[in-house]
């Protein structure tokens, strides 16, 4: 805690306000928590608003890039498959139509055109030539096949209608994944044959890998009923249902966010092939496409984290130097309007000593005339009574008139000495002159004052009124910090040609050190509690250095304290001090 104490500024240390008609003007930590926050919300309102406005633009923006890129993707994708179909689909159509049935009986014939295919075109496995009962009157291929009825298959019966056929994948007699495409051909009389071939899936699975997925992407080939067609990456085998919902029908590539059963999100992109039973599937994890984003974001982040510390240091620094030196002004402007009610209660307080002293010396000179007069009387006349009780009493009289004469004499030097004026001085009757305001406190809490003046101090030019007032100020505040009983050491020394030194030295209460750092603010008191203003050691401190002096503080909480002033023995700027 006294770490954060020292970052502290000043104003936050002195929250109680003064009163009276030199109180502070202001609330500063008020102040203070106002700057910070109407700076913090002007300046990081706008910047966090529109960092907002432009994270979700962009993360929005990403987002549909990523479905666009995927519908991009699908749409070629599925252009792709249809084209490859299409191609094969219209190579048989062209055999067919350019050979005529005889030709394709023969099995020389016939396997000339699978080479021929095979060369031009990928994935042909064989061929078969079907007649119009169904019969499969010629085949070239791996499989025995030749004689195969297949009139009762729907493809047969599908295929009278519309003149081509595309199967779905199945493994049939070979039992390895493949597809039948064929080509109807009519003749004149009204009957017609078929050229069917068979392809392996192998080009399909190339064709699909070809594709750029991000975010672990995947691309397979389904049927209408959702089962798979092609082997896939991350999902179910071929010929199982797919764990997604099949896509209704669309002449368009679509796209849908879906969630599966871990609850990732999904983007998935479906695709009717045209005049084909297969429905392209693309499924990316929309987590994967995010994270090149997600690590831009934490950059971003990180970047506007920095940023808004920056900007909150520099707004708490300005914050705190304008209204620190707001208070500065400020407690320089009590500590001048303390500084002048002081000094004029000084004056006050000389011209009222003068004015007292005067008018008690007369009475004083009458009573002091009498009083002899009356002792004459008696001592050296017939007429009046011999009787030497009456003698004494008369002594005391005049002794005590003595007396009196004496203090309205310090009196009157002490306001004659207000005033700042340059005059020789004796800094040992000075500090004479003001323990003789203070005997009666001294005598009467036992305090022991001892007092040690070297011999060789000179006179020299100086402020009188000021040395008194720094003097009183110091051994004021030593009686304060001594209880009863206490001890007062004054000592007073040469130091080279240019300086006299006094020390002043007490065993009081002492300080500690975090007081010793602030015993010359204005305003800063240990003794706020019994009265203390906190200027007195300010003014003092005032003093010395208009006097071009130096003043040091030695204390030890619980083991008293010592003062010691520097004062030169010519004045340092003696135009200034006329001034």
């Amino acid at each position: 805690m006294s770490i954060l104490n020292q970052f502290k500024p000043e104003f936050w240390h002195n929250s109680e306000l003064s009163t009276g008609p030199f109180r502070q003007m202001f609330n500063y930590r008020r102040i203070w928590k106002i700057a910070v926050l109407l700076i913090s919300l002007v300046t990081l309102l706008p910047l966090i608003f529109i960092t907002s406005i432009d994270y979700n633009f962009t993360q929005k923006s990403i987002d549909s890039e990523n479905l666009l890129r995927t519908l991009r993707i699908g749409s070629n994708a599925k252009r792709s498959i249809s084209f490859f179909l299409s191609e094969r689909i219209s190579a048989l159509s062209f055999v067919v139509r350019t050979n005529n049935l005889q030709e394709l009986s023969q099995p020389e014939n016939l396997g000339i055109i699978l080479t021929n295919l095979r060369d031009s075109f990928n994935g042909f496995v064989d061929l078969g030539v079907i007649d119009q009962n169904g019969l499969q009157i010629n085949y070239v291929g791996p499989y025995p096949l030749e004689g195969k009825d297949y009139r009762d298959q729907e493809w047969f019966k599908e295929i009278k209608k519309k003149g081509f056929y595309i199967s779905e994948v199945f493994l049939g007699f070979r039992n390895v994944p493949h597809l039948i495409i064929a080509a109807k051909h009519s003749l004149p009389d009204g009957s017609f044959y078929i050229l069917r071939a068979a392809l392996d899936t192998n080009r399909f699975n190339e064709l699909l890998s070809d594709f750029e997925l991000s975010g672990r992407g995947d691309a397979f080939l389904i049927n209408h009923a959702g089962v798979i067609q092609t082997p896939t990456l991350y999902h179910s085998q071929i010929f199982e249902k797919i764990p997604y919902s099949v896509p209704t029908y669309s002449t368009h590539t679509e796209i849908r966010e879906e969630k599966n059963k871990a609850k990732e999100d999904l983007i998935i992109c479906s695709a009717f092939i045209p005049d084909s039973p297969y429905i392209l599937i693309i499924v990316k994890k929309k987590d994967d496409l995010m994270k090149s984003w997600r690590e831009t974001r934490f950059k971003l982040i990180i970047f506007l984290v920095i940023s808004i510390s920056v900007i909150l240091l520099v707004i708490l620094g300005v914050s705190t130097y304008m209204v620190n030196s707001m208070y500065l002004l400020d407690q320089r402007r009590l500590s001048t309007l303390h500084q002048v009610e002081y000094s004029n209660k000084l004056a006050s307080i000389g011209r009222l000593a003068a004015g007292v002293a005067h008018e008690i010396n007369n009475p004083l000179a009458i009573i002091n005339e009498k009083a002899g007069l009356i002792k004459d009387i008696i001592t050296y006349t017939d007429t009046g009574p011999k009787n030497s009780r009456i003698v004494e009493l008369i002594d005391s009289v005049l002794a005590s008139v003595e007396r009196c004469g004496k203090i309205t004499k310090r009196l009157l030097g002490f306001a004659r000495h207000i005033d700042s004026a340059i005059e020789n001085v004796q800094l040992g009757n000075i500090i004479t002159e003001v323990l003789g305001f203070l005997h009666k406190e001294a005598e009467y809490r036992n305090i022991a004052i001892k007092i040690n003046v070297a011999d060789n101090i000179p006179e020299f030019q100086s402020d009188r009124g000021k040395l008194q007032q720094i003097f009183l100020n110091i051994i004021n505040n030593a009686f304060s910090a001594m209880s009863d009983g206490g001890c007062l050491d004054i000592r007073v020394w040469r130091e080279g040609e240019s300086d006299v030194v006094a020390s002043i030295t007490d065993n009081g209460c002492g300080m500690s050190e975090g007081d010793l750092g602030k015993i010359y603010e204005p305003f800063y008191s240990t003794k706020t509690k019994t009265g203390g203003t906190g200027l007195g050691l300010s003014i003092t401190y005032g003093l010395i250095q208009e006097l071009g002096g130096k003043i040091h503080v030695t204390s030890r909480l619980g083991a008293g304290t010592t003062f010691t002033i520097t004062l030169p023995l010519k004045p340092a700027n003696p135009a200034k001090q006329d001034s």
